[in-house]
């Protein structure tokens, strides 16, 4: 009884640490994203001054839901214009 208790704690435990690796990837992942956006919105051309401004506090405030907004949004667009 003992050894099956230990292999389902530890089975637990494997599935909970698999879980949290995979949440703390999906978590840094999101993190670079929304820094490469924020750089982008910066370092972008747009034909009005308060565009740049208007996508900054979104994807500040808005987080990664913002960045995610700026790539369909404008990033996209830019990439099927070239």
């Amino acid at each position: 009884m003992i050894n099956s208790f230990e292999s389902l704690f530890g089975l637990f435990f494997g599935f909970i640490w698999i879980l949290w690796f995979f949440w703390m990837a999906v978590m840094i992942g999101g993190l670079v994203f929304w820094i490469i956006m924020l750089i982008d919105v910066v370092q972008k051309k747009f034909s009005k001054e308060n565009d740049k401004i208007i996508w900054v506090l979104v994807v500040v405030l808005a987080g990664i839901i913002g960045a995610i907004v700026y790539y369909f949004v404008v990033k996209r667009k830019d990439k099927k214009r070239r």
